[in-house]
């Protein structure tokens, strides 16, 4: 595939939003997850992780250790962040008058969060928008939450609350999958993201399989094991549909009919998915399930021997002292937590409406159930069928709890086309090597050609995208300066840092991330004033100019401002005129 050498609309959206790496775009354009991958791993920043005192003797550690040392980083040094005042807001109309002309607006809604989906009631019994603070503001106001790349992630630590860097679920995917090439050695190959509408994660291929859920780790035994957390990291995958699936070979959408990923790797990753998110049921896993079943624990009492004696204590009652233990009812400390139980717990009779854990137990233990064999299920039911159970849709829930089935992108629906060329990083390791392998691929494989513009280097993506993006998805900057005077604005612009978040002469900041992080490069805020003062102004004619270290901002060949830059773009004179004006101002947050 060649990519076209001038832009038409839907290839100019396509690499703005590279730049912008909003969560809707990400949808729109599922090339981009992978992008901000490849963007991460041409990044120094990850590559610097491996000097890193924490990750000492690494190599000596397996594969699986290596990636927990690699999530006790991350939770230290990054937080999830989702909140409205990081991006800002838009509107529906707003961004539907950019979709439009790619996507039927009503399968966006069906699949996309900020476009009217809510996912199963389990995640938010109050409702999407008043989860996150939309309930405030107009139906059509939806947040402009936007994907970082490492450095912007780490940035966070600049802003005020917080101590650490921070990102939401795709950035932290994205970092993950990186990371976990760059620092544990586990292959590209290997690694798999998978979005759903509202959240992504990564599939690690190792041996039974690795689920990473933002700053959680969870082997097969962890997914199954009834905690709460591992309750947390299931929400997605239990209640949700994926929408994409990015893998080093391409991708699959839930909504598109062609796909860029390797038929065959995909139909094993699916197969190693759900083989992954299925276990046989044992009496381990019946105590595990109602571990995490709190509507099915009133109806079991557990029988113990008490100073020779049976008798009984509710179940809840038993996981209530769980909670506060090393010990666990379903694995070989069941004698010392039950020991940990007060005596006056013990009752010396049940109600006969209620079932003997034990006994359930033991009927599970002695007729190796198949849940996917219709008479076996219905012989369970009927050992549960009296008592309080016979109104709770216990033994579906047990089967869903065992059986979760992903639901993955339709293989039968799609035309697998891949890429003309494959990534192939092998042997590369550092950043510049991974940089000059991804050059060569450059205008051959979109993924690739995307993820330069996600890295925001100027010296081999053309400006307008980035220019685009900059003057009209720039929401937090515009609302803060909005009203004030030329002169107060052009202060504050300039009392910035003095300092980029992004190394090197031709990586540059979005005016949003240089106002958040209250620092920038000369060029960096001379663009964040040209972006105000257009608007104020209501002028489209401006020209930045980069020449002899300085960044310029005229009107009419008139110099509004000036700075110093050590950034050196490709193109040295950006005109401005070309980009329209916004046409509204932003909404402020906390009005």
């Amino acid at each position: 595939m060649q990519l076209p050498p001038v832009l038409d609309n839907l290839e100019l959206e396509r690499r703005s939003s590279a730049v912008t790496l909003s969560d809707m775009e990400v949808f729109l354009f599922p090339e981009l997850m992978y992008s901000l991958v490849l963007a991460n791993l041409m990044s120094p920043r990850i590559w610097r992780w491996r000097d890193d005192p924490w990750f000492a003797g690494l190599k000596r550690m397996n594969t699986y250790r290596r990636i927990q040392r690699l999530k006790q980083y991350i939770i230290d040094h990054y937080v999830f962040n989702l909140d409205l005042e990081t991006w800002g807001l838009t509107t529906k109309p707003r961004e539907l008058s950019r979709f439009g002309a790619f996507l039927d607006p009503t399968i966006l809604a069906q699949s996309n969060a900020l476009f009217g989906y809510e996912g199963d009631k389990y995640y938010f019994d109050i409702g999407i928008r008043t989860h996150f603070g939309l309930d405030k503001f107009a139906t059509d106001t939806i947040p402009y939450w936007k994907t970082e790349t490492v450095e912007a992630m780490d940035a966070f630590v600049h802003r005020p609350g917080y101590t650490t860097g921070a990102g939401e679920c795709v950035s932290l995917a994205a970092l993950y999958a990186a990371a976990l090439h760059i620092v544990v050695g586990v292959p590209l190959r290997d690694i798999f993201l998978l979005a759903t509408p509202l959240h992504s994660q990564n599939f690690v291929d190792l041996e039974e399989g690795v689920l990473i859920n933002n700053r959680r780790l969870l082997t097969k035994t962890m997914w199954f094991n009834g905690s709460a957390l591992s309750g947390q990291a299931r929400r997605a995958l239990e209640n949700e549909r994926v929408t994409i699936v990015s893998h080093l070979s391409g991708h699959i959408h839930t909504v598109y009919d062609q796909a860029t990923i390797d038929p065959t790797v995909y139909a094993q990753f699916s197969q190693k998915l759900s083989a992954f998110l299925k276990t046989d049921l044992t009496p381990g896993m019946l105590g595990n399930f109602l571990r995490q079943s709190a509507a099915c624990q009133p109806c079991f009492v557990m029988r113990w021997p008490v100073r020779g004696t049976d008798r009984y204590v509710g179940l809840d009652r038993v996981y209530a002292y769980e909670q506060n233990s090393s010990y666990r009812l379903t694995d070989g400390t069941r004698a010392k937590l039950m020991d940990e139980i007060a005596v006056e717990e013990f009752a010396a009779s049940h109600c006969p409406k209620k079932l003997v854990f034990n006994d359930v137990e033991a009927y599970i233990r002695d007729h190796a159930i198949d849940l996917c064999q219709p008479a076996d299920v219905a012989a369970l039911k009927q050992q549960v069928a009296c008592g309080c159970l016979a109104n709770i849709s216990a033994i579906e829930a047990l089967i869903a709890f065992c059986h979760v089935q992903p639901r993955l992108p339709d293989a039968s629906r799609v035309q697998f086309t891949p890429e003309p060329v494959a990534i192939n990083l092998d042997g590369c390791q550092s950043a510049e090597a991974v940089t000059a392998r991804l050059d060569e691929l450059r205008g051959q494989h979109r993924t690739v050609e995307l993820a330069f513009y996600a890295l925001r280097d100027l010296s081999r993506t053309a400006a307008r995208p980035f220019l685009l993006a900059a003057l009209q998805r720039s929401p937090v900057a515009l609302a803060a300066l909005a009203g004030l005077p030329e002169d107060e604005i052009v202060r504050q612009v300039s009392d910035l840092a003095n300092e980029s978040i992004y190394d090197g002469p031709a990586r540059l900041a979005q005016p949003d991330e240089v106002w958040n992080f209250r620092r920038g490069d000369g060029l960096e805020r001379v663009l964040l004033l040209a972006m105000v003062l257009r608007e104020q102004r209501r002028v489209p004619a401006m020209t930045i100019r980069v020449a002899d270290g300085h960044a310029t901002l005229q009107q009419q060949g008139r110099t509004i401002y000036a700075l110093p830059t050590a950034k050196r773009p490709c193109e040295v004179c950006w005109d401005l005129a070309d980009y329209a004006l916004r046409g509204e101002a932003p909404a402020k947050l906390g009005t």
